[in-house]
């Protein structure tokens, strides 16, 4: 019965660490963003993606009235500038969506990539008490390869294009992985930096502090 109970609990801690793990890697694929911000005002996030990997940005706008605590629907005539720029802060990405749209770049390598939002009216600005917010959501998507095209194109069987397509997404898995693993990387880098610094503090304090009482018993 020891036996049994302890293989249940090892059973149930891998279903734990399974289910944390795909959480994460769900989180991973998809980041989502609300912010207030003023009219005319530029904000820019750095969003980390693999290479060759399309990026698909859902974007929606409201106004915040902070008298009554309401949202309200953004005016017809707002626009919203969306700037985004690879690692060597080339330009891969401009253009102008309305107060909803989505937008959508493929990466030419890994990296940090910057994504910049910049909402504008042509009308008058807002009135007093209201605040604009706007909203994005960041994820990754597979390949969109229009697959019957490819069948008929290259003359595939069915047997073949599935292979294809099972070929595609572990691919992209692949790449996903590896972002992971580069993701894991920087945390531990900053993890090591932070024990460090922490390690290092006491001491240089003590240093400080004899460094002190010795220059102030000179003095006398």
């Amino acid at each position: 019965m020891r036996r049994s109970s302890a293989d249940m609990g090892c059973r149930r801690l891998q279903q734990c660490v399974s289910a944390a793990f795909l959480l994460l890697f769900c989180l991973s694929l998809v980041s989502s963003l609300v912010f207030h911000v003023s009219e005319g005002e530029q904000r820019c996030f750095i969003e980390k993606i693999p290479e060759k990997n399309k990026l698909i940005g859902d974007l929606w706008t409201q106004l915040f009235d902070e008298q009554t605590g309401e949202y309200l629907p953004a005016p017809q005539d707002l626009s919203v500038s969306v700037i985004a720029t690879d690692p060597h802060h080339q330009l891969v990405l401009t253009r102008q969506e309305g107060s909803n749209g989505t937008f959508s770049f493929t990466s030419s390598e890994s990296g940090e990539h910057r994504v910049c939002l910049q909402p504008s009216s042509s009308q008058r600005p807002l009135s007093a008490g209201l605040v604009l917010v706007v909203g994005m959501d960041l994820r990754s998507a597979d390949r969109t390869d229009d697959h019957t095209q490819i069948l008929r194109l290259n003359g595939l069987t069915k047997l073949q294009l599935r292979v294809q397509q099972l070929t595609d997404q572990v691919q992209q898995i692949q790449k996903e992985l590896g972002h992971l693993k580069e993701l894991e990387k920087d945390f531990r880098h900053i993890n090591h930096s932070t024990n460090m610094w922490i390690f290092w503090w006491p001491v240089l304090r003590s240093i400080y502090v004899v460094v002190y009482v010795i220059s102030f018993t000179s003095a006398w």
